[in-house]
């Protein structure tokens, strides 16, 4: 489980048949550890030095931005999260659920406001401030306008994350919100017309 608080940027060293290495710095971590890298929850499988290495399964890869990277491109990363810790951002298992681009990116006066497509089959998990995960990072939705989520970007989630390296057109790692994900999915499978249906059945509430 993490937070969405991303805790430094690391730096691809290589990514060949489904080994990942990174240069992350972390003096703590140890083998079997749990790191979000760019919002994927992946497994410390050997360290050597700074170099943190995963191996990536092809579900991994489908799924996520991961499969694109190259030699010396940032990502974020943040180690699991203790019982322990302030939780900051929002819950966030690491388990991406498709990727989406970037359909605008531009500078506010001291912010930024990130623009991003969704498809429409997945707009029904987002409303006007609740909470996203983008390559990782705990945003808040500031408005839903067809298929375009919009978020504001302040001077430190800009300046401490690797969303200052991204242009527009980039594919974003998506994961969206844990809660609103089981109610939609459980109205789905039930085939609930409407919430107020399932309630009626469930308490014996009448309009």
């Amino acid at each position: 489980m993490f937070t969405g608080l991303v805790e430094r940027v690391g730096w691809v060293e290589e990514l060949k048949g489904g080994r990942l290495i990174l240069r992350a710095g972390f003096e703590d971590v140890k083998l079997g550890d749990s790191v979000s890298v760019n919002g994927v929850c992946l497994t410390v499988v050997s360290i050597s030095g700074e170099r943190l290495h995963f191996d990536l399964s092809e579900e991994t890869l489908s799924r996520s931005n991961l499969r694109f990277l190259k030699r010396d491109d940032p990502v974020n990363l943040e180690r699991a999260l203790r019982l322990s810790d302030r939780l900051g951002g929002h819950f966030l298992q690491g388990h991406v659920d498709f990727t989406a681009p970037i359909a605008s990116f531009k500078r506010l006066g001291e912010h930024w406001e990130l623009r991003v497509k969704i498809e429409r089959e997945y707009t029904v998990y987002f409303v006007e401030k609740g909470s996203v995960g983008l390559d990782g990072i705990s945003l808040t939705v500031n408005s839903l306008e067809g298929d375009i989520i919009t978020m504001n970007i302040i001077p430190h989630t800009y300046e401490s994350t690797n969303l200052k390296y991204r242009r527009v057109g980039d594919r974003l790692n998506v994961e969206v919100d844990l809660l609103g994900k089981y109610v939609i999915n459980y109205l789905r499978r039930f085939r609930v017309e409407s919430l107020q249906e399932k309630l009626e059945g469930l308490y014996n509430i009448k309009p």
